[in-house]
């Protein structure tokens, strides 16, 4: 049940919408929003071939940071029956309805559709050598996350709350205009919903809800905080490009794969035992606590987390018994930046904080060997440095799921083949 908006504050509801979903959230949002919200365009042609070309839609601060769209809404799709013709048409229809309600932005609507191994294992043919697909399993021997095993997943992205519930009962059959656009098809007219999961990121969002599980009664997350943890995180310098990302060759160029993991957020000790010098020394690296590099939330470093003088975590987890989280990333780099692109976001799904983390790579190789990078065993297996105690953020973070997809191209991004073809 939505809150009762007496002396609730605008954001706080709006999340609070998005949180719960539905046609009565949709209402009493729109009721309080009061978005103007553009429309899109009828040439889908116009629009970027890369579902995940999303970089040049959003805003950026003033040092050129993304500023990542404040809502999202993640569901999770079945497909009923078999990916024929005539399902691929309505797939097709239904998204582009979608942009033409909505402006390719983070003023309108930013959407992806990925598909997961198990909806490729219904074909004979496998996918191309170019496409690194597996099976998503757990990535550390002290986790055992549920593998999320759907079709078919669908992000939704707005600055608006309005748009991603209105986008999302659209997709679901149950509007019979979106944006003011008549609504010619809906996903659910060839999936089922197996499950929906929302969440949140921006300066102000997760202070505004920290009543939930997880986070101290002491209501410790800064008010100008992005995310839980309390400080900035998508630096420009500590992301992968979009081309980086982008699938090279093969019947899926264009395209790219997405993990997407839940993970629960347990931050009473993070907050109330943990100095502020000890939480810098664990999400950045010991130096920058020694210096006092980061400033409140991290603001004051600009485009990067400017960790060159962190130094080899095995060496400061020898001598300081500590390694930080983002010191260990720095490890797994091309080029001077990273190979995966973070899209994540906080939520209180299930009544507990919690980080919905999306990572876009060309592969999935690329995020497991990321992934093998914030587990340093070799830290912990010859450091002080435990394995997860003083290893960056690990002991704070639980995985509860696990799920890999690829997101083809715009124009086989309808029920494809694994050769490639919408057709």
């Amino acid at each position: 049940m939505l809150p009762d908006s007496r002396g609730v504050s605008r954001r706080a509801f709006l999340k609070s919408a998005v949180a719960i979903g539905g046609a009565s959230a949709l209402a009493a949002c729109m009721d309080r929003e009061d978005a103007d919200v553009p429309t899109g365009v009828d040439d889908p042609a116009s629009l970027p071939e890369r579902q995940h070309a999303w970089n040049d839609a959003l805003s950026r601060d003033d040092v050129g940071n993304v500023v990542p769209p404040r809502h999202h809404a993640l569901v999770h799709l079945d497909l009923d029956g078999e990916p024929t013709d005539a399902a691929r048409e309505t797939v097709e229809t239904a998204l582009r309805t979608l942009e033409r309600a909505y402006e390719w932005s983070n003023n309108g609507l930013l959407a992806t559709l990925g598909y997961s191994p198990a909806y490729f294992e219904r074909f004979d043919s496998a996918l191309p050598d170019a496409v690194h697909l597996p099976e998503p399993q757990p990535l550390s021997a002290l986790e055992d996350p549920a593998l999320d095993t759907p079709d078919a997943i669908l992000h939704l992205a707005s600055d608006h709350a309005s748009a991603v519930l209105e986008a999302e009962e659209a997709m679901r059959g149950n509007r019979d205009t979106a944006n003011g656009i008549d609504v010619d098809a809906a996903l659910t007219d060839v999936f089922s919903v197996a499950d929906r999961r929302s969440g949140f990121v921006g300066d102000g969002l997760p202070a505004e809800h920290q009543d939930t599980g997880g986070v101290p009664d002491s209501e410790p997350v800064p008010e100008d905080a992005p995310f839980y943890m309390g400080f900035e995180s998508g630096f420009e310098k500590s992301q992968a490009t979009e081309d980086r990302v982008t699938i090279q060759s093969g019947p899926f160029a264009g395209g790219t794969t997405q993990h997407a993991s839940h993970i629960d957020l347990n931050l009473t000790q993070w907050y109330e035992q943990d100095d502020r010098e000890s939480r810098v020394a664990q999400m950045f690296c010991p130096a920058h606590a020694d210096s006092g590099a980061v400033e409140g939330t991290g603001e004051n470093l600009g485009d990067s987390p400017q960790l060159d003088d962190c130094g080899d975590p095995v060496e400061t987890g020898s001598e300081r018994g500590v390694v930080g989280h983002a010191q260990k990333f720095q490890r797994v780099r091309e080029d001077g930046r990273p190979v995966i692109l973070r899209r994540d976001f906080d939520s209180t799904d299930g009544g507990h904080a919690g980080v919905h983390f999306l990572a876009l790579q060309r592969e999935i190789a690329d995020f497991e060997r990321t992934r093998e990078a914030m587990n340093a065993t070799d830290v912990s297996g010859q450091t002080p440095v435990g394995r997860t105690q003083n290893n960056g953020i690990r002991q704070y973070l639980s995985v509860t799921h696990r799920g890999n997809y690829l997101l083809p191209p715009r124009p086989t991004r309808a029920l494809p083949t694994p050769e490639g073809s919408d057709a």
